[in-house]
């Protein structure tokens, strides 16, 4: 009897003891999962544009129908450019494909043309053709938009008369701008616009590719129509000496412009009379046939810019 409370004592101990470990303990939060150490250390890669495309269009009269067989080639391959630039007769095509034509709308309009449309004599010391029929045609090709509403960015190129200044008009009135860029001397009158007159871009740059660079062009496709001045030729007619007064003159601007070209097309249109509209098919497919040979060329020039930016936006790839 003496260990009773003793007993008692233990047995309280116990209970004690039991009821403690009856206890539920409280949940314990998971630890989170670990972030794999590529996931948490992947850098950010900054994102590239794609590269400016120009297609700069070069001067040469009727000879400028080769441009519409580059266009349709490179068209069909995927290669849209978001600048254009063209003098005279390139600026001529030019204004009509920015405008949001297609190639086959283009040549449509093209093989439909008749010398009546843009031809308005008139006599005077500074030209047989006034200018005023040619603007007509080309704002009512383009449904009178003006070139800043063209969906493809596109500048002509004129002649100041009074300065000499290469002029590119990227602004207003289309048919006012293509008819100055190709007022040749003695065949068109000047194309007054304000105070200032102004005539054939092909004068001052006959091939506008540095129009282009600073337009901000990274791939330039230059298409020069130009011929060569012809050696042995004879006796030349009115035109003739005129034709080979200008290609001697534009020369080294020629040469000068294509050297900053990454891809020069030269369709062999060279031999043809400027002004003589039956031949515009044989230069259309001419100018298909020497595009099409270029094509890898130009998609390779095109990649070459695309990785060079690549290479820009990300200098640490280049470690």
């Amino acid at each position: 009897m003496k260990n009773k409370p003793f007993g008692i004592f233990l047995a309280s101990m116990l209970a004690l003891v039991l009821s403690a470990c009856a206890t539920v303990a409280p949940p314990v939060a998971p630890l989170p999962e670990p972030v794999p150490a590529a996931q948490a250390q992947d850098p950010v890669v900054p994102k590239t544009r794609e590269p400016v495309i120009a297609l700069v269009l070069g001067g040469g009269g009727v000879k400028g129908f080769a441009h519409v067989g580059v266009i349709k080639v490179l068209e069909s391959h995927g290669i849209k450019p978001s600048i254009v630039v063209g003098t005279s007769a390139g600026s001529f095509v030019g204004a009509l494909y920015a405008s949001g034509m297609n190639a086959y709308t283009l040549q449509s309009v093209a093989l439909g043309m008749q010398e009546a449309d843009i031809r308005d004599l008139t006599l005077s010391s500074q030209g047989f053709l006034i200018g005023d029929k040619l603007q007509q045609y080309v704002n009512t090709q383009v449904k009178n938009k003006a070139i800043h509403q063209f969906p493809i960015r596109f500048a002509a190129v004129a002649t100041d008369l009074e300065s000499g200044e290469k002029v590119a008009f990227n602004y207003g009135n289309a048919g006012q701008a293509v008819r100055a860029s190709c007022s040749i001397p003695n065949v068109f009158l000047p194309t007054r616009i304000g105070k200032r007159q102004f005539v054939d871009g092909g004068l001052v740059s006959p091939v506008p590719v540095l129009t282009a660079r600073e337009m901000g062009a990274d791939v330039v496709i230059a298409v020069d129509i130009s011929a060569k001045p012809r050696t042995g030729a004879g006796a030349m007619g009115w035109w003739g000496l005129l034709d080979q007064s200008i290609n001697i003159l534009s020369q080294q601007a020629i040469r000068a412009e294509l050297a900053r070209a990454d891809v020069v097309i030269q369709p062999s249109v060279q031999h043809a009379d400027a002004l003589n509209l039956d031949q515009r098919h044989e230069f259309l497919l001419e100018g298909e046939k020497v595009a099409q040979k270029l094509v890898p060329k130009i998609q390779a020039a095109i990649q070459g810019s695309r990785e060079r930016l690549m290479a820009q936006a990300n200098p640490q790839a280049r470690l």
